[in-house]
């Protein structure tokens, strides 16, 4: 996704991720604490992720192709969300309050949303790249590069190209955060 299509996206950055987006714009050479910090910004996408995957099973709205996307990258998001748990421990942001309303019970709207999202998820991640350190960066490459074929099939479902670029670019924090806000799924505290 480019970033001027997630600027375009945008609202305010809400209450409760502005140690998210301050993390997103770091020039400090990597460090650990930089990496809690990322890995938490992406931790909140990956709730996103794998509570809208969830509870789209859950409503039995998707049917076929759609549905089988639905449950194999279901898992793969819990997957991504246990990992950077663990690997946060104690630093583990929260799970956010999301509704999804309309997305998760009718198939068009949760392919808009689907594309949207894993898109995104690559975008936030490549845009992180260069502020982790070594041994973040390969566990962060590893689940970048699923989300990467996740939005290529998704998009492709959807009936968009799913390739559409050379190179994925990355996006800001403020970037992604923006357009995660956009979606209305998450709740205020």
């Amino acid at each position: 996704m480019q970033s001027g299509a997630l600027a375009g996206a945008g609202l305010a950055t809400g209450a409760g991720v502005g140690a998210l987006v301050r993390a997103g714009t770091a020039t400090a050479a990597p460090s650990q604490a930089q990496d809690r910090q990322i890995f938490n910004f992406a931790l909140l996408l990956e709730y996103v992720q794998a509570a809208f995957y969830s509870e789209a099973l859950r409503n039995n709205a998707l049917s076929g192709d759609v549905l089988r996307f639905a449950e194999v990258v279901a898992g793969h998001e819990q997957a991504h969300v246990d990992y950077l748990r663990k690997a946060l421990g104690a630093h583990a942001r929260a799970k956010p309050k999301l509704d999804f309303r309309r997305a998760t019970r009718d198939q068009h709207a949760f392919l808009d949303a689907a594309v949207l999202l894993e898109n995104l998820g690559v975008a936030a991640y490549n845009g992180q790249a260069a502020n982790l350190t070594k041994p973040a960066l390969a566990a962060a490459a590893e689940i970048v590069s699923v989300e990467g074929r996740h939005a290529a099939w998704i998009s492709d479902l959807a009936g968009k190209p799913p390739a559409p670029r050379a190179a994925d670019v990355g996006a800001s924090s403020v970037e992604v955060i923006r357009a995660l806000e956009s979606t209305h799924f998450m709740k205020a505290k």
